[in-house]
């Protein structure tokens, strides 16, 4: 149950993207789950993730050596985030409280996601960001950061609700604040980062077919990073008609997987020679052409079985590594000293607010 709620959201806050870089927090928070913490927050950036937190450990913890070197370098660092997300934990179980009652819910397995997100591109130096909340695998409320109001087109859920400021001047000036953090320390990870982070990894290509009635699999495997496009084509042009495109997917190693279905039913055997599946990763010149022949395609089909479940659980690991800390960047405030902590450790007259309003 909760693997397909992860796996639902996450697809939908997926959107492809032409910037460079990408900081990216998402906070779970869920209720009945026997096994899995009540809290888990990381960071990712560019697809990798560089930090984790759970309410099991209630410690932060740094994920690839270039965040470990950081860390060393500012040690307040773990301490200040595990500090957020420590407070985050009593905000977020108030707010399931809340919405189950909300939504008449008295019992069962209930997740509350929020993500935060700041988009760098290198070459406008333009800074985007992006504040969505999730329910139970759905769309639950969006900041429009335009009119910087909450909306909510589905469920209909007021921003008082949550408990979610709703004055347009504040919720400006807070996203405003977010966003130049958010952007500074995005340049630092990438700069520190860069040998993990700008590197290009060109994938494995296989043809997947589960029986010979069923669509030719074009999949893509172990590329990175995740700015690419597959497609199939005929005699030089792209296909659109019988075509299923598949989400990037991140694998668990940190690098990423994609599919494109063909159906074949129409296709005549004489005709296949005239197919081809096209992979284009960005930033490398060549593409990667794999052509239509029976004698390359891998059958997935296992006896009593159907399609074997070891990819699938890679896809499902990558994406719970996904989930992150969305609150974890407003831990720091910049003077002249750098950045530092705020009231010694002790909870924000924010975090004190947001909490009473919730609990409200």
């Amino acid at each position: 149950m909760i693997n397909v709620i992860f796996f639902l959201f996450l697809l939908r806050c997926h959107v492809a993207t032409t910037v460079t870089h990408s900081l990216k927090y998402l906070v779970t928070a869920s209720s009945a789950i026997q096994d899995f913490p009540e809290f888990v927050a990381t960071a990712v950036v560019d697809g990798v993730q560089i930090g984790y937190f759970d309410s099991n450990t209630k410690t932060a913890e740094a994920s690839v050596d270039f965040a470990k070197e950081l860390i060393k370098i500012n040690p307040d660092y773990l301490k200040l985030y595990t500090q957020k997300c420590l407070a985050s934990t009593q905000i977020f179980r108030a707010r399931i409280h809340n919405l189950k009652e909300v939504f008449k819910q008295t019992e069962g397995v209930h997740v509350l996601q929020r993500l935060n997100s700041c988009e760098l591109d290198d070459v406008t130096g333009k800074t985007v960001g992006f504040y969505r909340y999730g329910y139970d695998g759905e769309d639950l409320i969006t900041l429009d950061l335009q009119k910087m109001t909450w909306i909510s087109p589905k469920h209909h859920m007021s921003a008082r609700q949550l408990a979610l400021d709703t004055d347009e001047a504040k919720v400006k000036h807070k996203i405003d604040g977010y966003t130049d953090v958010c952007s500074r320390l995005l340049e630092t990870f990438v700069q520190h980062g860069a040998l993990l982070l700008q590197r290009i990894d060109l994938p494995s290509v296989s043809l997947l077919q589960k029986s010979p009635s069923s669509p030719v699999t074009c999949h893509a495997t172990g590329f990175y990073p995740d700015r690419a496009v597959m497609f199939w084509r005929k005699d030089g042009e792209e296909l659109f008609e019988n075509v299923d495109h598949g989400e990037i997917l991140p694998n668990n190693d940190g690098s990423f997987q994609i599919s494109v279905k063909l159906n074949i039913t129409s296709v005549k055997p004489e005709d296949w020679r005239r197919y081809e599946c096209v992979f284009q990763l960005s930033g490398v010149k060549d593409d990667i052409v794999t052509k239509l022949e029976e004698a390359a395609i891998r059958s997935n089909e296992v006896p009593g079985s159907g399609f074997p479940t070891g990819p699938v659980t890679g896809v499902i690991v990558g994406l719970l590594l996904l989930s992150v800390c969305i609150t974890g960047l407003l831990i720091w405030r910049k003077n002249k000293h750098g950045f530092q902590l705020v009231n010694g450790g002790a909870r924000s007259s924010d975090e004190e607010a947001e909490l009473q309003r919730v609990r409200s």
